[in-house]
């Protein structure tokens, strides 16, 4: 397999190692970037290959606008403990700054804060505070206006959950109001033009499935996977869903009664998709102990 300079800083941004270990390491492995880790661990050059091997699970969303752009990035670490870290926070916070002059993660990495690289900035934080982090994702909403809504805040602009909504008229309450919606009912798109067709289709596929087990002619399965479908789309765009403010109301009625065009959202979790071994208290508090 060929080894390309993009697989080279993979590893060497993942485990501290030097260039020509970390394209070694990879020649060694055919390419295998979890076992190319481990070749570094067995062979010491990995600085922070242990500490990578870990889940980092936990650690903040930061939130950030400059005019008509809004940022949201996730920094994962191991622990909640690291989360309500003031040194971490005021990283996360830095790094949410440097996230308003780019445009995506990989750009992020690259930019500097104080004149150094952010990657470099989390790198070294993971070995002063001695758990594994992760400049996890980045997302990016421009528009009229952009409203943020932290919630489980840690710390000003950061928390569990972040939000970004981007409005075409400048109501920042209502703005606000649609942010605590979309922290609590986690739509899936903007409206049904957002979603994914791919996702749609699925759904579509499944729904006619479980019509056809009811045995009632195709006929009436198309007419009965119309409802449903528009069930669907109530259920997860934004738009189409009620309210939690005023449940009579959908979203998109709500905008239009307030005189606001909602262009664009998003939403990041802490941890969301990562796979997290089950812990107990009691193990948590003696990992963070041992480091």
């Amino acid at each position: 397999m060929a080894i390309t300079a993009a697989m080279v800083k993979e590893l060497r941004d993942s485990t501290g190692a030097g260039m020509m270990d970390a394209k070694k390491a990879l020649t060694e492995t055919d390419g295998d970037m979890d076992a190319a880790v481990d070749w570094l661990r067995t062979k010491g050059l990995a600085k922070a290959a242990k500490k990578s091997g870990r889940t980092a699970a936990e650690g903040l969303v930061v939130v950030a606008v400059d005019g008509g752009k809004g940022v949201a990035v996730e920094v994962n670490s191991e622990t909640d403990f690291v989360g309500k870290n003031a040194e971490f926070q005021e990283m996360v916070s830095s790094i949410g700054q440097a996230a308003l002059g780019v445009n995506d993660i990989d750009a992020l990495k690259e930019a500097e804060i104080d004149g150094k690289k952010v990657a470099d900035v989390v790198t070294d934080k993971i070995a002063k505070i001695g758990e594994n982090m992760s400049l996890r994702r980045m997302a990016v909403v421009e528009g009229e206006t952009v409203v943020t809504y932290v919630h489980n805040a840690a710390a000003p602009s950061m928390g569990k959950i972040g939000v970004l909504v981007a409005l075409k008229g400048g109501d920042e309450t209502f703005g606000r109001q649609v942010a605590m919606h979309i922290a609590a009912v986690n739509p899936a798109a903007l409206n049904e033009d957002s979603l994914d067709p791919a996702v749609v289709e699925k759904e579509k596929q499944v729904q006619m499935d479980i019509a056809r087990e009811s045995g009632k002619p195709e006929q009436v399965i198309e007419k009965m996977i119309v409802g449903r479908m528009k069930k669907y789309m109530a259920e997860v765009t934004l738009l189409n869903q009620q309210f939690v403010v005023n449940p009579d109301l959908t979203v998109g009625d709500a905008a239009k009664e307030a005189g606001v065009e909602i262009t664009g959202f998003v939403r990041l979790e802490v941890g969301e998709g990562i796979e997290k071994e089950a812990e107990d208290f009691a193990a948590e508090v003696a990992k963070a102990a041992q480091g």
